[in-house]
């Protein structure tokens, strides 16, 4: 009941940021402006300061290594739907790339509200892990099913990514005992408070909940797979290196959310089947509200 009621006013806030979108409150440049700004400022701070300051035992590596090993499980199962009777080449890639992607914005509400500072702190360590590793995966997916013949370099991509950076950067100063100057802590405080609000905005807004007309069998099937098996193979690996507590819970919230919202771009931009990827998403993010309780629930962590 605990996790229940720490999911509905992120469902809210992502229900309001689509709202505002189908309103035309701000045009689709607007909104993604907001996503651009939260994903080079605003979460960048959030997770400098709760880095900086988190005080971590011996889990962050165990839940690196649980979250990595269980996306390139799901990696593999994404190459396997080749195998399907009448898939196309790009609407793998897009299976491949749902398969290891994760709502950072939800997963940083999620554990922020049930468990502060130390949840945050240990979602941006999920985030420093599960991000790079994401990228990889679904650019190179991308490049071998796509019709295109040039993709990123992800290494590239890896080293420029501002989460990736601001998770180097904290740990930094976590590890050299140095604090953040007073000033420059109070402004990064101001910019991290509003990373929360407007990245669920910004999720709701990117959703298109139209796709969800267009949801079939196979839309469904992926969508059940990458829900529920990413989190029980994550939660499991985690259990077995002896990560417990928050930690576990964390590994738990960051493998059950849905697959993320930018993902249409990445998909559309290169040559995945844009149309399957939007209904992927919002296929997901609609039973999440009923996955993510039940894998909390069987792992007894609510």
């Amino acid at each position: 009941m605990t996790f229940v009621l720490a999911l509905l006013p992120v469902i809210a806030i992502v229900s309001i940021g689509h709202f505002l979108a189908y309103r035309n409150t701000l045009t689709p440049e607007g909104w993604r402006g907001i996503e651009r700004l939260c994903y080079v400022l605003l979460f960048p701070c959030l997770i400098i300061r709760v880095l900086a300051t988190a005080p971590f035992d011996g889990s962050p590596w165990r839940i690196a290594l649980a979250l990595i090993t269980a996306q390139l499980v799901m990696a593999g199962m994404g190459h396997a739907a080749r195998f399907s009777p009448g898939i196309a080449r790009p609407a793998i890639g897009c299976i491949i790339q749902s398969n290891v992607r994760w709502n950072t914005f939800v997963a940083l509400s999620l554990a922020g509200t049930l468990y502060g500072d130390a949840g945050l702190a240990l979602t941006a360590i999920a985030a420093a892990a599960m991000i790079p590793t994401a990228n990889v995966i679904s650019v190179l997916g991308f490049s071998r099913y796509s019709d295109r013949t040039t993709t990123p370099n992800p290494l590239l991509e890896l080293f420029q990514n501002p989460l990736v950076i601001a998770c180097i950067i904290g740990a930094l100063f976590n590890v050299s005992g140095f604090t953040i100057p007073a000033v420059a802590d109070r402004v990064i405080e101001t910019l991290a408070s509003a990373a929360l609000a407007l990245g669920l905005l910004v999720a709701g807004a990117g959703l298109d909940l139209d796709a969800l007309k267009h949801t079939g069998t196979r839309t469904v099937f992926w969508s059940l797979v990458r829900l529920l098996m990413l989190p029980l193979m994550a939660v499991s690996l985690a259990l077995w290196l002896g990560v417990q507590g928050t930690g576990l819970a964390v590994v738990a919230i960051a493998a059950a959310t849905p697959t993320a919202t930018n993902g249409y771009i990445l998909a559309r931009q290169l040559g995945g089947d844009a149309p399957f990827m939007a209904n992927l998403i919002a296929t997901q993010t609609v039973l999440a509200i009923l996955t993510m309780p039940l894998v909390m629930w069987l792992f007894d962590l609510v």
